[in-house]
């Protein structure tokens, strides 16, 4: 075949033939004039009627999305390059549905009713100068830097949510709709998600389901009943995995996962949903086991590295989510610590205190916070248990009762040296709190850097115990209730450390550990042996005493220069330096954020939904079990024009049911709105298709 016939648009063969690029054309009837045929390696791919304007525009979309060039498919079909411009970006932003929705073949009676009818469900106005909008939104973004949804996609009636009118209808996660309405009216969650997703907010509803039911996975969505499912969800029908996964692509390409976070975070705090005095942070392991290099954090449980990155999550005093920031391997706990502080300074009126386990403990740390005015509590590292244990019982002179055991506790000081860069010291100090804990009579200290009339002794003994002592920190909390580990898509890019430790310095640093342990040894031979004499009164001078002294001079001496050896090795070098290196990976956290978001969502929403249970049950030791059970109720749902109704079959208990039906009329009382003006209303009651 001759190159012509391959490449048209490189020399067209007669006049009926118009190139558009990449491999195009456009072939026009002599017969017929209003026919065009589109090719492709001279492959017939369709032909239209040029007067059928939909046909039209489908055509220009497609043939732009196949790689026709703007300028001059707009040449061959007798339209602008803008009009081109407008259809493949109307069809981008508003669907096929938004192209083509004021297309009408014919004067068809049942076709302009069909019109009328669908016409409420349709978004109006010109597509052409909505999308301009959309764009001055974006640059007007871009420009001011502003944290501001990329697009406020408008949301098309037959895609809101319980847009889908029906009868009373039977579904087993009937429980899931109290999340709903704690997450509407307590963090306008659903207008949120919709200005920042459009019609993804599915998506959304989807995670919702599997953060309230425990699904560990998109693929176990397969063992639920999708319709029953969608309809407590407003969705109509949870689909297939793939969808599904489609779905969580298209909104982890629009990269808003970072803004929609911030924008959440910064709600609850303006609103008070979480608290403001205490905040503890601590790291949480997300292990990889893929076959991609990437760098490792540290697993605690097995004290070992582990290859996968960092979840950094800060929560209050009552286990509700703050922030949370993902990092690569192993993370920077001390600086996202500092970093906090001056993320949110604007919606604090006076700054928390921060606290935080021993990773986080040394001299150069706690002098960047007293620096940074930024007060914490920590655990004190390196104690030594004789001098705690040699403290009389008459020094504890403060005691109180915490998690069902007693402590007592006293008040002292510690110095800490902060080296300065000319090499001087610079002192300063820390409240030191001893902490005996009576019921298992061991003892222990923390360290405080906040005055003591912010936080008092007992306060501080109280904020370190609060998630490291008898109790535990949010994660333990969360694991069984949450797939924390669960990475719904894995994208892996380049990562910017591409440093290792130099190999000839850590050999370096082995052999002067080994040397050093030599050195110890001959020490304490040394000190064992004694000076020989002969019988003249001189040293002997092949004894073992004397052999051992030469023995540790040249020890010193060689562990000097292999000192100096190791002051000149660069400690990391840039493995892309290397002739053969793999380079590492990072994993791209946009998915998982997004995944994180509904999930910390629906553990504040279950947080503050089981404070408001509390006051209707008197067991307080089953009030958190009978939350579960409630929000795993069955039930039925009716969705009429106004109002979407869920019923909760009774709990058998007659104390249960009681407190079951006056949390459902708090939640009804809040006046929960989904943004297309439907009333949420949840109730008890005996089943309705009886």
């Amino acid at each position: 075949m001759k190159q012509s016939a391959l490449y048209r648009d490189a020399e067209p063969q007669d006049e009926n033939i118009k190139p558009i690029g990449y491999r195009l054309y456009l072939k026009f009837s002599d017969s017929s004039p209003s026919k065009a045929a589109l090719y492709h390696n001279d492959t017939l791919v369709k032909i239209i009627e040029l007067s059928d304007k939909v046909a039209k525009k489908l055509l220009v979309v497609e043939a732009v999305e196949m790689g026709a060039e703007k300028k001059a498919l707009a040449a061959a079909l007798g339209i602008t390059r803008q009009t081109v411009h407008n259809y493949v970006e109307i069809k981008k932003y508003f669907g096929l549905e938004g192209l083509i929705h004021n297309y009408s073949p014919s004067r068809s009676k049942s076709l302009r009713e069909q019109r009328r009818r669908r016409a409420s469900r349709r978004s109006t106005g010109n597509k052409a100068r909505q999308v301009e909008q959309i764009h001055k939104q974006q640059r007007e973004a871009a420009n001011s830097q502003l944290e501001l949804p990329l697009t406020t996609v408008p949301v098309a009636a037959q895609d809101q949510p319980f847009s889908e009118e029906h009868n009373w209808k039977a579904t087993r996660y009937a429980g899931v709709f109290m999340y709903l309405i704690a997450l509407i009216t307590q963090n306008k969650w659903l207008k949120l998600v919709m200005e920042y997703c459009g019609d993804k907010y599915k998506l959304f509803m989807v995670f919702v389901l599997m953060a309230a039911y425990n699904i560990r996975s998109i693929e176990q969505l397969k063992n639920i009943r999708k319709h029953e499912a969608g309809l407590v969800l407003g969705i109509s029908r949870v689909p297939s995995k793939l969808r599904v996964r489609q779905w969580l692509y298209e909104v982890s390409e629009k990269k808003i996962s970072t803004r929609l976070l911030k924008d959440f975070f910064r709600h609850q705090l303006r609103a008070g949903l979480v608290g403001m005095w205490l905040w503890f942070t601590d790291g949480h392991l997300l292990p990889y086991t893929g076959k991609e290099k990437v760098h490792s954090g540290y697993s605690t449980q097995r004290r070992m590295p582990v290859a996968g990155r960092t979840n950094l999550v800060t929560c209050d005093s009552s286990g509700r989510i703050v922030d949370f920031e993902i990092q690569e391997g192993k993370g920077d706990l001390r600086g996202y610590i500092l970093y906090l502080n001056k993320r949110w300074q604007d919606e604090l009126i006076e700054a928390p205190v921060q606290v935080f386990d021993r990773e986080g403990y040394g001299s150069e740390f706690f002098h960047s916070l007293l620096e940074n005015q930024v007060c914490f509590v920590t655990w004190e590292k390196y104690i030594d248990t004789h001098k705690l244990d040699a403290f009389t019982p008459e020094m504890f002179t403060e005691s109180f009762e915490f998690n069902a055991k007693t402590y007592r506790i006293f008040e002292g000081e510690k110095t800490f040296t902060y080296k300065l860069e000319d090499g001087s010291g610079k002192k300063f100090t820390l409240r030191r709190i001893y902490i005996w804990n009576v019921s298992s009579n061991r003892r222990t200290s923390a360290l405080a850097g906040v005055p003591a009339d912010k936080l008092s002794t007992k306060d501080c003994a109280m904020a370190i115990l609060s998630r490291w002592g008898a109790s535990e920190n949010t994660f333990k909390h969360l694991v069984d209730k949450h797939p924390l580990h669960y990475q719904p898509g894995f994208e892996m890019v380049d990562s910017e450390k591409q440093e290792i430790t130099n190999p000839q310095y850590k050999q370096k640093q082995g052999q002067l550990s080994r040397l050093k342990t030599q050195l110890n040894k001959s020490y304490k031979k040394f000190s064992k042996s004694k000076e020989v004499f002969n019988k003249d009164g001189s040293i002997r001078q092949n004894s073992v005493h004397h052999r051992l002294k030469h023995k540790i001079e040249d020890q010193e001496a060689e562990i000097a220069e292999l000192k100096r050896q190791i002051k000149q090795t660069p400690e990391k070098i840039d493995i892309t330096s290397l002739e053969d290196y793999r380079s590492f990976k990072r994993i791209c956290n946009e998915s998982k954020n997004l995944f994180d978001f509904v999930t910390s969502s629906v553990w504040n929403a279950r947080k503050q939904m089981v404070e408001w249970l509390l006051p209707f049950y008197e067991n307080k030791n089953e009030y958190v079990d009978l939350f579960y059970a409630i929000t795993n109720s069955q039930g039925w749902v009716k969705s009429e024009k106004h109002n979407v109704t869920v019923r909760l079959e009774p709990l058998e208990q007659p104390s249960r049911r009681a407190a079951q039906e006056q949390f459902c009329r708090k939640l009804t009382a809040l006046g929960a709105l989904t943004p297309a003006g439907k009333s949420l209303v949840i109730e008890v009651g005996d089943s309705p298709l009886k």
